[in-house]
């Protein structure tokens, strides 16, 4: 068996430098190999997550919240999804990138779906793209297929959906919408789907699914069973500290760390500290 990563002061650090494809997370699935994916929406960040080995780098339409400042996801524009798309895809040599399909993009009118597909690939050059639900967009996913893109299904905890829903609870506790998600699982690998977000629901609904499939399944909020785990970067990061689900896990405080670098340049300025001798011409 191949080995793929190697441990540096206990990181992972990429050994295959090959661009990661839809044909390799399959590989990684069958091989056992836990996928990697984070969200990311300008280039700076992008090469910085990139250069760190992540798997997949999503352009979520979760900009909408940590970009935009909006309560849901549901106003952000299929322009801004390019704009972002695009600047993250001149920042990456490896990951996948998978762009999200902004809410009124897709829904109800598979042609229009074809259409917002194509103008994303064309325009951001992003590997693939993802949607939300499962019956309901059938159409829409398999017309998009149809020409050639790959899709990323979302189940679960859908956030376009979110005034159907009416909280951001856990779904799929109750036998007849678990079995509901199921069945849209294996709906959407039918169709052709590459692989699929499953978000915030019970860890044992979420290993079945992943047993079931042959597609990856990526999780958030989904338990460990899954084939691969995707955050937010500002959760992750603690850029954005008022967001504190039970499956989150912050790696650093780097919002805090902001917060004081620049308290200490506006005294160091007000101070007339700043710049020095040595930092002038």
């Amino acid at each position: 068996m191949l080995t793929f990563y190697k441990i540096v002061s206990t990181q992972f650090q990429p050994e295959d430098k090959r661009k990661v494809t839809t044909h390799r997370l399959t590989e990684m699935k069958s091989r056992g190999e836990k996928i990697s994916m984070l969200t990311a929406y300008d280039y700076s960040m992008a090469k910085l997550i990139d250069s760190a080995g992540i798997d997949v780098i999503l352009v979520g339409d979760s900009a909408a919240n940590v970009m935009a400042g909006h309560v849901t996801t549901l106003p952000i524009t299929l322009d801004q999804m390019i704009y972002h798309g695009s600047s993250v895809m001149r920042a990456v040599s490896r990951a996948l990138v998978v762009v999200d399909m902004p809410f009124g993009s897709y829904q109800g009118n598979p042609e229009v779906a074809l259409a917002s597909a194509i103008r994303i690939m064309k325009e951001t050059n992003a590997d693939c793209i993802k949607l939300e639900g499962g019956t309901c967009v059938k159409e829409s996913v398999a017309k998009i297929i149809s020409a050639g893109i790959p899709v990323m299904g979302h189940l679960g905890l859908t956030p376009q959906s979110i005034n159907q829903f009416g909280s951001y609870n856990v779904r799929a506790k109750e036998e007849t919408e678990a079995h509901r998600l199921i069945e849209d699982a294996k709906l959407l690998q039918s169709l052709g789907c590459f692989s699929l977000v499953l978000e915030k629901i019970p860890a044992t609904l979420a290993a079945q699914v992943a047993s079931e499939l042959t597609i990856p399944v990526i999780g958030i909020g989904a338990g460990g069973a899954v084939d691969g785990q995707v955050l937010v970067m500002h959760d992750m990061l603690g850029i954005n500290d008022g967001f504190n689900p039970r499956f989150l896990r912050r790696y650093a405080n780097v919002g805090e760390q902001i917060t004081q670098a620049v308290s200490q340049y506006v005294s160091d300025v007000k101070g007339s500290d700043f710049p020095s001798e040595k930092e002038q011409y």
